[in-house]
């Protein structure tokens, strides 16, 4: 529109009116962002995103808790810390890996029960492998943008404590057939072997990854930079002598090593491969957590006047080499920042899911990014993978260290690679950093219409 405007005062009084005049996308690189695909009323925005302390799994804070006891505070702090009436929320969507279906699926509704949900309010789960907590997340935005409802919850959940990482029944004998479909059934800790091995990541390399990890966490949280983003959950300790139950409240993550080195570090050994590089020390946490995020459309959060903590701005899933399924990130994050209009040195911040150092490791030296932007509170080696949950739990800590930047940081992603060969990212952008009529970044030292103009 604002274009027609332009043309329509650009050319004379007399001269007819074009019938076939469409806006295009400005491509000459001035001070758009990006190109906006929907209407700033229509944008889906994060009014809340909370997730539990993550708790080392079997020996940890919630190793005699229950899935469902997980989830409930999470859900239960999303409407009430913004006095959301749960009976408008249209649905909830919750990311789940190891559970069998059925059980979880029941164990995430008795969950919006506890939470004070009615029972008119549906819940399903949806399951992505290592992404699930964010698929939930992009399956309630794409709910929205499509009109189903306007208010929903994209949640995870997992208790590694409960649910172990085990195959079921038989593997189909024509897997022998094909090499991709043999792939899918590595372990995990092999593929991360194949990432270092194909890709040239050395062991010092994943060794120092780690270490910062956990320096980062450990700092993050004797700062309380995680304070915001956190709700504790009263549950309890079995001592497993005795029996004896002793109710405490976790309000704190447990996985985290202050003192972890590198010289420490290169003493473990190999834990899947003989003369591999892949550690318990350089690979994520087998954990226990949920986390939930609350979305809804920017209309009604601004009618409603209820704070906008980021706007989920697009989301890929793509396809990779099963056998090197760690290098997802380095195909997702591309495509979604493409997808949002944006170039990977616009983003100020990374939540990049360090399932194991060496992938992790690739990842940032493929995309050439800046350590100082990427997981600046530490990542999943120290704080742990619960794997369905992961996705919600980046939410979280990636927009509240958003808001806490301010305005030197406006775009964030998130992304983490998936069993089986695949990847995924989201962008999303800080909440109070749009303008509803252009969206333009300011732009220093440049007042002419177009860089090109230079």
């Amino acid at each position: 529109m604002r274009q027609q405007i332009l043309l329509d005062h650009l050319r004379p009084s007399s001269a007819p009116r074009p019938v076939n005049l469409v806006t295009s996308i400005c491509s000459a690189g001035d001070s758009a962002a990006y190109h906006r695909t929907t209407d700033y009323s229509d944008d889906v925005v994060v009014v809340a995103a909370y997730r539990t302390p993550i708790c080392k799994s079997k020996r940890g804070g919630f190793k005699d808790t229950y899935p469902e006891d997980l989830l409930t505070p999470v859900l239960k702090a999303v409407v009430e810390k913004v006095g959301l009436n749960p009976a408008e929320v249209g649905d909830i969507v919750v990311g789940t890996v190891l559970a069998p279906g059925s059980q979880r699926a029941n164990e995430c509704r008795m969950a919006a029960f506890y939470a004070g949900f009615p029972e008119t309010v549906p819940v399903r789960t949806v399951n992505r492998q290592c992404s699930s907590g964010l698929q939930a997340v992009a399956d309630v935005v794409a709910a929205i943008k499509a009109g189903f409802y306007d208010i929903g919850i994209g949640a995870g959940l997992e208790s590694m404590t409960a649910n172990l990482v085990a195959w079921e029944g038989s593997v189909n004998p024509k897997v022998e057939m094909n090499q991709k479909a043999q792939d899918c059934l590595l372990p995990m800790g092999i593929t991360s072997e194949n990432v270092a091995e194909r890709y040239g990541v050395s062991r010092k390399e994943q060794d120092e990854a780690a270490v910062r990890s956990h320096r980062r966490a450990a700092a993050a949280t004797a700062t309380g930079r995680f304070k915001d983003e956190i709700i504790p959950v009263h549950t309890k300790l079995v001592d497993p002598k005795t029996g004896e139950e002793k109710p405490v409240v976790i309000s704190a993550d447990d996985g985290m090593r202050p003192n972890a080195n590198v010289a420490d570090l290169a003493k473990l050994k190999p834990a899947f491969k003989k003369g591999g590089t892949t550690t318990a020390g350089n690979s994520s946490q087998v954990s226990d957590g949920a986390g939930a995020v609350l979305l809804m459309k920017r209309s009604v959060a601004i009618q409603r006047g209820l704070p906008i903590l980021g706007v989920f701005r697009s989301f890929a899933a793509v396809g990779v080499d099963p056998a090197v399924m760690g290098i997802g990130p380095a195909v997702a994050i591309p495509k979604a920042v493409k997808d949002a209009g944006l170039e990977i040195s616009d983003i100020d911040l990374f939540e990049l899911n360090e399932a194991f150092a060496s992938q992790f490791t690739y990842s940032c030296k493929k995309l050439d990014l800046d350590m100082e932007k990427v997981n600046v509170n530490g990542g999943a080696i120290a704080l742990g993978h619960p794997l369905g949950a992961t996705g919600a739990r980046c939410v979280a800590t990636l927009l509240h260290e958003m808001s806490k930047r301010g305005k030197d940081c406006r775009f964030g992603v998130i992304s983490m690679c998936i069993g089986s060969g695949m990847g995924a990212a989201a962008v999303f952008e800080r909440g109070n950093a749009v303008d509803n009529l252009s969206n333009a970044r300011p732009v220093q030292n440049n007042s002419l219409l177009s860089k090109d103009a230079r």
